[in-house]
């Protein structure tokens, strides 16, 4: 590579780290505390990818979604989830239209249409409402009438869900679990977060979100990211990692081949591999390294590990699994 190719792909490095400063600033002007869900939605973001949230009510998930999409400059759709929810009001529907002396059909959109859509309480929707939701983010495109609609670049949905323990939800299956990038847990503010929250939410006047990147940047962030290349040794380690966590490997340990039903499947190697490409350029380097991904370990494989019933009856965490996973790959 010669001299002016190493200067340039420097320079888009630096570029990189800077603007996820100043996206992350940006949010950070609204939102209190929730630094590990603010990274997550950025990730997801950057990575091309989809981010599910849990946390009971209260908890800022919505204001989260919202002021991610006022910081990008970019379309926002929200989908309010509830049991009578129907597959047309999220994609849109066919209408008759009269103007102009003529009759004919026309397409209208649904919320899906939008760059940052978020879909609250997702799991509140009935299952065929979650399909259709669940088959635009993997299509990137919905099918109504027998014709196709594209969505537009970028797209990413931010689906928040209430605990599975709560009345009248519908548990998101594991096939449309793993179909997202990352699943963050949203945290009570603490005593300190809160008296902030209380100074920021209840004075005359509210902080307002500064407008710092615009679609085609991001889109051009977003092709940068697939272009960090993966080391051997990295590529290695995070498929030794997802392969821990399935009981009949070699590599599993102990809780995992006693506890765990399934384990996590190729896309959560993926999602390692996009979101540590994500993080390299973050903090400057232009190649992804293990702790990297190790990082983000929770948050990817956390939705993709299906435990038994007998983990179930003794109290057995995802975690746990993911820990000792973790532990056992080690360091190489």
């Amino acid at each position: 590579m010669s001299n002016p190719q190493v200067q340039e792909t420097a320079e888009a490095v630096a570029q990189y780290a800077e603007d996820v400063g100043r996206l992350k600033a940006a949010i950070g002007r609204v939102i209190v505390g929730q630094a590990d869900v603010v990274e997550s939605a950025v990730l997801c973001l950057l990575a091309g990818g989809h981010l599910l949230l849990e946390g009971v009510p209260g908890t800022g998930k919505t204001l989260l979604v919202r002021t991610l999409a006022e910081a990008l400059d970019l379309s926002f759709g929200r989908i309010q989830c509830t049991p009578d929810l129907m597959p047309a009001d999220v994609i849109g529907t066919w209408l008759v239209s009269e103007e102009g002396g003529t009759r004919e059909f026309v397409f209208r959109q649904g919320p899906v249409f939008a760059n940052v859509l978020l879909a609250d309480e997702v799991n509140r929707a009935t299952p065929k409402t979650q399909s259709a939701l669940l088959e635009a983010m993997q299509e990137r495109q919905v099918t109504a009438g027998g014709q196709t609609f594209p969505l537009p670049e970028p797209f990413v949905v931010l689906a928040t869900i209430n605990p599975i323990e709560m009345e009248g939800t519908y548990p998101l299956p594991e096939a449309q679990l793993d179909r997202f990038l990352l699943k963050s847990m949203v945290t009570g503010a603490t005593v300190d977060e809160m008296r902030t929250i209380l100074d920021r939410t209840t004075a005359e006047t509210q902080a307002a979100v500064e407008s710092v990147l615009d679609g085609d940047r991001v889109r051009a962030m977003q092709a940068l990211t697939r272009q960090v290349p993966l080391g051997d040794r990295a590529r290695d380690w995070v498929t030794r990692l997802v392969y821990a966590t399935r009981p009949d490997s070699p590599d599993a340990g102990a809780l995992t081949k006693r506890y765990v039903r399934y384990g996590a499947s190729v896309r959560a190697a993926q999602a390692l591999t996009l979101c540590g490409k994500v993080l390299a350029l973050a903090g400057g380097r232009a190649a992804v390294a293990r702790e990297d991904m190790q990082r983000i370990a929770h948050s990817a494989l956390r939705h993709r590990i299906v435990l038994n019933f007998e983990a179930e009856a003794e109290g057995i965490a995802t975690e746990a699994i993911i820990d000792e996973a973790l532990a056992r790959t080690g360091s190489g």
